[in-house]
């Protein structure tokens, strides 16, 4: 079985109805990123923080996987599938996909402060967590996001799946913020890459790009027709 890798962004989740910080009119737009997303804004407020990622996880409770999610997961009927995503949701995984590395950390699962490795999961019913919340040890719990400043730990593994890749997909992102976008350059000669994006995105040159110029439903349900074709 092949191995199809595939990097997706925020493009992904878009038809799902979550919201980026990109996304004007989001829940975004009320907070500055240097506020909620980052290792000071934690230590100057971090009740707001723990605010600002409650709504999101309720907000994300409302979304459903799209077609592109979807799609994904029908590929792994003829492809060994190991998707490498920006995004915090948890829309990969409950549409059905098996091997899901979340580069950025995950909206549904939390941990102590200054603890990486110790992480709790919450439930649909249970999403939210405040200040006062502690583990066993009595460290507060924090989102298990990285934020802006902070290294990204599954950085080395997404090299090692794109280095092994026999195809490489991009879904939904711009291809701007980093480590994530370096991506593509461990991706090995000759091996077939796609992008799927309704918006123009700035491809390293001399790097030959199957470019989809649609969003992730349609862009999957084409890229699904082209890999099948292959077959």
């Amino acid at each position: 079985m092949k191995k199809l890798v595939i990097l997706t962004g925020a493009g992904m989740s878009a038809e799902s109805g979550f919201s980026t910080f990109r996304d004007s009119g989001g829940l975004w737009e009320k907070y500055n990123v240097e506020d909620v997303a980052s290792p000071d804004g934690w230590e100057r407020n971090p009740e707001m923080v723990l605010d600002f990622y409650n709504g999101l996880r309720k907000q994300l409770m409302q979304a459903k996987p799209n077609a592109g999610h979807q799609g994904l997961y029908e590929l792994e009927q003829d492809y060994d599938v190991k998707i490498i995503t920006q995004n915090v949701d948890d829309l990969h995984e409950r549409a059905g996909n098996h091997n899901v590395l979340h580069l950025h950390g995950e909206l549904m699962k939390v941990r102590p402060v200054n603890r990486e490795n110790e992480i709790y999961t919450l439930t649909p019913e249970n999403c939210e967590i405040h200040l006062g919340d502690k583990d066993k040890n009595g460290i507060q719990l924090r989102p298990h996001i990285v934020w802006f400043g902070e290294p990204v730990p599954m950085i080395e593994k997404a090299i090692e799946w794109t280095e092994e890749a026999d195809i490489f997909v991009i879904i939904g992102t711009s291809l701007n913020v980093y480590p994530a976008a370096g991506l593509i350059h461990y991706v090995r000669k000759g091996i077939p890459i796609y992008l799927i994006d309704p918006q123009e995105v700035h491809i390293p040159s001399g790097l030959p790009v199957h470019i989809i110029h649609k969003g992730a439903g349609e862009g999957v349900k084409e890229l699904v027709q082209i890999l099948k074709s292959h077959l």
